[in-house]
């Protein structure tokens, strides 16, 4: 089977007593990094040296369909960097060749930082979404930045500390500098930090350069002030177009904060 392990994100103690065993055990391991991974077993005490596989965004297309022929015979170990494998890492390629080719995948759970900053930012944790990287260059960033204006649910993104404050101010012009956000540096290690504030004013605090890994949290967009039967009536568009009217009056609910229940129960008597 293939089996994709967590790696501490920052603070070795956070390594589970699985990802051990499975070191201790394996063969051979696909890694993002061979000489991230050799330092991984030295600083765990981890005597077992399994071959190590390169395994990284420039060749994991290249090599998936002759791993997962190997994962058929032993069990293949996939270690990303920190975090888990697929999540902004390599990975992703690899796991649907294996589920194609009818080869188990499997997960021994960890440290992520999506999930780490999500619970310390002090946004609402109850429905968010997650946005990786932003494009690096200038104009396709503000374009996808815009396009997530109106997202309700509270959105995490990875950045390099070189483009922070860069993209705060992009963020603060396509959310508006008093959206709530959140900048977790460093999270597990000896400096972590977590800078909450609107976006404007972060982009000011991270203008005179920050180090370290970032995650940013920022609040979703508030839910607009519509009426009771303009929203109705967007309940009916969108099952008009082919939606369920309970996931539409769900999903309106979402945006308005208005009862869903209401929507519902409008919506059908309209019809």
């Amino acid at each position: 089977m293939i089996i994709l392990a967590a790696t501490p994100i920052g603070n070795l103690g956070d390594a589970s007593p699985r990802l051990v065993a499975a070191l201790e055990q394996a063969t051979v391991v696909a890694a993002e990094d061979t000489r991230t991974t050799q330092r991984l077993l030295q600083a765990l005490g981890v005597a077992n040296r399994p071959k190590l596989l390169a395994l990284h965004d420039h060749n994991e297309r290249q090599r998936a369909a002759d791993l997962v022929a190997r994962a058929r015979d032993e069990d293949l170990l996939v270690l990303s960097d920190a975090g888990m494998p697929t999540v902004s890492d390599p990975g992703y390629a690899l796991v649907a060749e294996a589920i194609a080719q009818g080869v188990t995948v499997t997960a021994i759970p960890g440290p992520s930082a999506v999930v780490t900053a999500l619970a310390v930012a002090g946004l609402p944790t109850d429905r968010f979404t997650f946005e990786g990287f932003l494009p690096r260059k200038a104009g396709d960033r503000g374009r996808a930045l815009a396009a997530l204006a109106a997202e309700p649910r509270t959105m995490v993104f990875f950045e390099a500390p070189s483009r922070l404050a860069e993209t705060l101010t992009t963020m603060a012009d396509a959310f508006g500098a008093d959206r709530p956000a959140a900048v977790c540096r460093e999270l597990t290690k000896l400096h972590e930090e977590v800078v909450r504030d609107g976006l404007g004013a972060l982009a000011a605090w991270a203008a005179d350069g920050v180090r370290g890994e970032i995650v940013v949290v920022v609040g979703g967009a508030p839910a607009r002030e519509v009426s009771q039967d303009d929203a109705v009536a967007q309940v009916l568009a969108l099952v008009a177009g082919g939606v369920r009217l309970k996931e539409a009056a769900a999903e309106v609910s979402s945006q308005t904060g208005l009862s869903a229940r209401d929507l519902y129960q409008s919506a059908l008597a309209r019809r």
